[in-house]
């Protein structure tokens, strides 16, 4: 921890943020010449009492060669829950340049979900390196989170929690929180366990506060307890806490026996991961992708995505290839056929966003089901009423052919009809294949669009022109 005379020479906020947020280039530059320098003592007067937010920014916008120096000269003085708010690439690159004994010295005294985000990324040797030079109850509780499924609840719980018989007193109660050294930084409620530490309830702080010195700690267990096992997937969990305004869970074991609670500042990093993911899945884009990887690593991780969608734009393309003495005969349909589909396109872009963000937080399911797609057939009628007025008109004027108004026309209403389909059905259906519709939906959904879109307009042309 830093001394009161560190603490006074905080950089203020105006002196490390510019007004829309970002670090100030200036001092970042201060920062670095100060690493490169090996100058500890500016860095001590830089970082102040920096919260561990604002270092993980700073250590991002350093030069990858300066991060782990920083670490190294900033000694006991860094805070190395820091590391849990920068990039998983960046953080593996970092304790890839420690000495295992630093990285043990630094998780030491974190609170262990903080220690778990460090430690889980790295390979199984280096962590049972590190966990040996921890003392044995911190080695244990660690190695025990671990032990959890990755992106399970017990990975995400802290094992940093008060745990009471039901038979104390209020008073017993307080006294014991006074006099235990150890106690969690921050904490909203205790829990009730019995003899053999199974989970029987839960006290809010709030109302021990209120209650009298002799009142029993049984008397004031709510009859409401909200509980999460440690094999529970973090989404559901997420969910749980959404759904009923939790500020923390318990988390116990098969047996029902305490061992951690899972706090909601952990649901708000889970609830940003899951909806990062879900928007890079419905882009194409790796879900563990990062600002920080590298060319090839982005590369590789997008090529497959590409290659997918490639084959989907010859399948679509073979549409046009079945009409291609009508598109000989009359230019025009090749030059308005791609608006058609792209309309398609972007309007089941549209429904499957919304549909794949619905599925992913459960507010879609078989119960309304029927409603939705019911809606999204009149937006996507209504929307092609629409905008085939709109196209028909432009595509009138430019080529001075009626027919050709009518016939675009008459295929965007077939299409975005068709996008709203395939927009929700896809997704659902994929869903219940037990796939993820936020990874696979896209290419299915924007072939089907592009297939019809093509096939509407040339084939209503051919009849309405009689091209054959």
């Amino acid at each position: 921890m830093l001394d009161e005379k560190d603490m006074a020479i905080t950089p203020a906020p105006d002196a490390l943020r510019t007004d829309d947020g970002a670090l100030r280039e200036d001092y970042v530059e201060r920062v670095a010449r100060a690493v490169g320098g090996g100058d500890t003592a500016l860095l001590r007067e830089l970082f102040g009492d920096l919260h561990e937010a604002d270092v993980g920014d700073l250590i991002e916008a350093l030069d990858a060669e300066l991060r782990p120096r920083l670490v190294e000269l900033m000694g006991p003085d860094f805070d190395f829950a820091a590391l849990t708010e920068i990039d998983d690439t960046i953080r593996e690159e970092i304790l890839d340049e420690l000495p295992t004994e630093t990285v043990a010295e630094g998780v030491r005294d974190l609170d262990s979900d903080d220690a778990v985000a460090i430690l889980e990324d790295l390979p199984k040797e280096e962590q049972d390196e590190i966990l040996d030079q921890l003392p044995a109850p911190e080695r244990v509780a660690l190695a025990r989170s671990l032990d959890y499924p990755e992106n399970s609840a017990g990975r995400r719980m802290q094992d940093e929690f008060i745990a009471v018989e039901p038979h104390w007193t209020v008073g017993q109660t307080i006294d014991y929180m006074r006099e235990k050294p150890d106690l969690p930084h921050r904490f909203w409620e205790l829990y009730v366990v019995d003899k053999d530490h199974r989970l029987t309830g839960a006290v809010a702080l709030d109302r021990l506060l209120r209650s009298k010195r002799p009142v029993p700690i049984a008397e004031l267990t709510g009859e409401e307890l909200w509980r999460v096992q440690a094999t529970d997937d973090q989404e559901k969990v997420a969910r749980l806490f959404e759904r009923y305004n939790l500020v923390s869970a318990p988390v116990v074991d098969p047996q029902g026996r305490l061992v951690g609670v899972i706090t909601f500042d952990d649901i708000v990093d889970v609830i940003e991961e899951e909806a990062e993911e879900d928007i890079k899945a419905l882009g194409g884009v790796g879900r563990t992708e990062e600002l920080s990887d590298t060319v090839w690593q982005v590369a590789k991780g997008r090529f497959n995505w590409l290659l997918i969608n490639l084959g989907t734009a010859f399948l679509a393309s073979s549409v046009l290839k079945l009409f291609e003495g009508e598109l000989e005969k009359m230019v025009a349909l090749a030059v308005l056929a791609p608006i058609v589909a792209s309309q398609g396109g972007n309007a089941t872009t549209q429904t499957m966003t919304v549909v794949v963000r619905a599925i992913a937080t459960r507010e879609l399911s078989t119960a309304n089901a029927a409603r939705v797609i019911v809606r999204e057939l009149m937006v996507g009628l209504l929307n092609g009423l629409a905008f085939a007025v709109i196209t028909g008109v432009a595509a009138a004027a430019w080529f001075k052919v009626t027919g050709l108004g009518v016939v675009i026309g008459l295929a965007m209403i077939c299409n975005l009809v068709a996008a709203a389909l395939g927009g929700i059905l896809i997704p659902l259906t994929l869903h219940r294949l037990g796939r993820d519709p936020a990874v696979a939906s896209s290419p299915f959904v924007t072939t089907v669009t592009d297939i019809v879109g093509f096939f509407s307009f040339l084939a209503i042309a051919t009849f309405w022109f009689g091209l054959k």
